[in-house]
């Protein structure tokens, strides 16, 4: 089975210290070093919104659970284990499987009574809406 790369380790490590020691930084454009088990997300803002999403392949949506305490927001969920020692030998295992959990600091401008929840392919779409603006009252002045 020579056509078979074993995963090291010491990559991950050594290309984290290379963004580090390089001046690079953690900016926007670079991946981010995360734990398998916390789903990889990408948040972008709109004019009347936020967008989170969270790659969760291999998740059913029952398995999810999306939950909300003191302006924090919390996707919690698990990976059922599918690996039978029955099976065979397993030569390389990278799927990782238990429970995971991401939080995020909810700015104040979120609705949190508005937020939206959804999951297609494996990738779970939350929308925030922001708080609508209390717009400015026009006075007329009356004419007498």
């Amino acid at each position: 089975m020579s056509n078979l790369i074993r995963y090291n380790p010491i990559n991950t490590i050594s290309d984290l210290f290379d963004t580090v020691l390089n001046g690079k930084g953690f900016e926007a454009s670079d991946r981010a070093f995360v734990s398998n088990r916390w789903p990889r997300v990408d948040i972008t803002e709109h004019a009347d919104s936020y967008t989170i999403k969270a790659d969760l392949p291999g998740i059913e949506k029952t398995d999810v659970s999306i939950l909300i305490d003191n302006g924090v927001l919390r996707i919690e969920g698990e990976r059922k284990d599918e690996y039978k020692k029955e099976d065979g030998r397993y030569y390389h295992l990278e799927r990782n499987c238990g429970k995971f959990s991401r939080s995020f600091s909810l700015p104040d401008e979120v609705d949190i009574e508005r937020i939206e929840a959804s999951m297609a392919n494996g990738v779970l779409t939350l929308t925030l809406h922001k708080l609508e603006k209390a717009k400015p009252k026009q006075i007329d002045i009356k004419i007498e």
